[in-house]
């Protein structure tokens, strides 16, 4: 045990920008590439996960300490603090079991690859940290270890099954081949398919509204770096910032929203040749069957729809956290909803009007999902020591990610009655959306044919 976590600990150290990179190295050479390209391929893409990881952490700086200023100034005085995901990963790390994680997660991932009931090779290690937030959460409110593991594998075959999904989805809106994101944070997008149906029948959600569309129709105000700079202006103004101080956050909004597609080139660059690697050594040795690897979500972070979408949301959840009965929570430091952004990305293609009204839908669930679990992370953290949590407050995270999922199941564990009910109902919601989605995917296949 104590070899294995520290074999985890020391992977973790390393970091996304290293360890996948080797990871795809290692994939590259299986499936029989050149070293010198596998080589070059692999530091490409830590090039990549380090460049968009500047790029995303600048953004986040300055768009995020605007929208908190914005919260303050709407005089909402509530006393569940927002500790955003870095203080839930905190927390998480310092559960006892949670090296466990690795291996199981590993274990399922090859156990459904050798079955060929799944396409996904998630090597997206760093991300363990949700399925073990989700075990977690789910023991705290059960009680019961093994039924928390029980959610977790869970968690680890939907991210599996819904990997595949994104595939097609992952290449037409970025370019790269082969690859896909089984990140836990797009899970949400089976809950909000039904919605996504239904605004089908509305002839103005069915125009093409991605940013590429908004440039054809209004030219230079859909440019990344003017439409950046108009957003961060107002986001300072309505902050306080000041003229001159909205202007600097205008110019900081431009840059990101400029360079995000610069750097999203390099996964392009770095993951095109390890994609035709694979998908020539599955020909050979296993017919036409498709393999993807599982990556994480800032390979889609070149996509300015996220960003668009993600400011616009701001005033709605200061909205909500202030008229909703029941709500404790102050968005803040995960003001910047990413836990919807990404998912309302992948089921809408980057259609910007769905995905304002999916996020300013599912706006509720997140605080809801988050006051239903405040107690219960106050009390973990208080436990682990890890985040110091003042006298009077509680701790939460406003955008939790994967919220509906980890709120019904943890209530299923414990036994009630609704919980059961609902997590057998979102089942079939997902079976439903994978089954649909699959189906859309073999038809585009056949199309293109």
């Amino acid at each position: 045990m104590d070899v294995l976590q520290t074999v985890v600990n020391y992977v973790l150290n390393l970091g996304a920008a290293v360890f996948v990179p080797f990871i795809m190295l290692v994939i590259g050479l299986i499936v029989r590439m050149k070293a010198k390209d596998a080589i070059s391929a692999a530091i490409t893409l830590g090039i990549a996960f380090t460049g968009m990881s500047l790029v995303v952490s600048f953004m986040l700086d300055s768009i995020s300490p605007a929208a908190q200023a914005f919260a303050h100034r709407t005089g909402i005085n509530l006393t569940a603090i927002d500790g955003g995901w870095t203080s839930m990963a905190s927390i998480t790390w310092a559960w006892p079991l949670a090296f466990l994680m690795f291996p199981i997660t590993i274990g399922v991932n090859a156990l459904l690859l050798l079955l060929g009931w799944t396409k996904t090779l998630n090597v997206d290690m760093w991300n363990v940290w949700g399925k073990i937030f989700t075990a977690v959460l789910v023991n705290y409110i059960s009680g019961n270890i093994y039924l928390a593991f029980a959610v977790a594998i869970l968690q680890i075959v939907i991210e599996l099954k819904i990997g595949d999904i994104w595939g097609k989805h992952v290449e037409n809106l970025t370019g790269i081949p082969g690859v896909t994101v089984p990140h836990h944070m797009t899970i949400l997008a089976s809950l909000l398919y039904p919605i996504n149906r239904l605004l089908d029948f509305f002839p103005i959600f069915n125009r093409k509204m991605d940013a590429d569309a908004l440039k054809e129709k209004i030219g230079i105000f859909a440019e990344n770096h003017i439409m950046g700079g108009i957003i961060g202006f107002l986001l300072g103004l309505v902050a306080g910032y000041g003229f001159s101080g909205s202007l600097i956050l205008a110019v900081k909004a431009a840059a990101a929203m400029t360079l995000f597609p610069m750097v999203s080139k390099l996964f392009m660059q770095a993951l095109s040749p390890i994609s035709d690697g694979v998908s020539e050594f599955m020909r050979k040795h296993f017919g036409d069957r498709d393999i993807f690897i599982g990556l994480d979500w800032p390979i889609l972070a070149g996509r300015n729809e996220i960003w668009v979408t993600a400011i616009l949301l701001v005033p709605f959840e200061l909205l909500f956290a202030l008229i909703l009965p029941g709500n404790d929570v102050l968005p803040f430091a995960g003001i910047i909803n990413l836990s919807f952004v990404v998912a309302g990305l992948l089921l809408t293609g980057g259609n910007l009007l769905r995905m304002l009204v999916l996020g300013i839908i599912s706006t509720p669930l997140f605080l809801y999902v988050a006051t239903y679990f405040t107690p219960a992370i106050t009390d973990l953290a208080k436990t682990t020591k890890v985040v110091k949590v003042a006298d009077g407050t509680a701790l939460t995270w406003s955008t939790i990610e994967n919220a509906d999922f980890r709120f019904i199941f943890s209530q299923a564990a414990n036994g009630n009655i609704l919980g059961i009910i609902g997590a057998i109902i979102w089942l079939a919601i997902f079976v439903w959306f994978y089954k649909a989605k699959s189906k859309e995917l073999k038809e585009a296949e056949i199309d293109t044919k």
